[in-house]
Order: C-alpha cells, then sequence, then structure tokens
C-alpha cells in the first residue's frame, strides 16, 4: 500500500504525538506532579507510538497495520487515562487520542 493512502492515519497520528508531548509537559507543571504519574507516562509511550506508526506508513512497511493496531491500543490506555484528569491538557489530549486510536484501528484491518 502506498503512502498516500495512509495520510489521514499519519495525520491522526502526528497530531497524536503533539498533544501527548503537549500534554506531558503540561503535567509536568501541575502542582501534584506524583497524581500525574500515570498520565505522564502514558503520554511518553503514547507520542512514541504514534510517531513510530506514522513513520512505519510513510515508509509503507509491510507491518505497518500490526504497528497501527498497537498504536490503537496505546492511545486507548492514554485517552482514558487523561480523562480521569480535570486539565484542559488532558481533555484535549484524551480527545485526540481517542480520535487516533479510531484512526488506527480502521487502517490496521
Amino acid at each position: 500500500m502506498s503512502h498516500e493512502s495512509y495520510t489521514a492515519c499519519i495525520e491522526a497520528c502526528n497530531g497524536c504525538a503533539t498533544a501527548c508531548n503537549h500534554c506531558a509537559s503540561a503535567c509536568l507543571k501541575e502542582d501534584n506532579v506524583k497524581m500525574m504519574e500515570r498520565c505522564i507516562a502514558l503520554d511518553i509511550d503514547c507520542a512514541a507510538a504514534c510517531q513510530f506508526a506514522a513513520a512505519a506508513m510513510a515508509r509503507g512497511s509491510e507491518h505497518a497495520k500490526a504497528i497501527c493496531a498497537l498504536c490503537a491500543d496505546i492511545c486507548d490506555a492514554c485517552g482514558a487515562e487523561c480523562e480521569k484528569h480535570q486539565m484542559a491538557h488532558c481533555k484535549a489530549c484524551a480527545k485526540t487520542c481517542k480520535e487516533c486510536a479510531a484512526a488506527c484501528r480502521a487502517m490496521a484491518h
């Protein structure tokens, strides 16, 4: 499959990686950073997974579908954690993670 057919998912992954990096950075500035520990860890994992998935799709990797399936699972976990917090950056990240998970899951099938 050519990378052009992956464009929407690549864009979703890149947007999600940006949102997760922003969320992790913003969480580190919260008063109770310890409370945000799992959110930060998942943000970092999710950003890395999204960057990996976007790169795999851009290359037309034979493993792109499997990587997208894994990315969707990590996006779901990150989004679920971010939803638990009331900060605007967490709410925005949760929304982006859900959208990316849907795009990756569609690409994986």
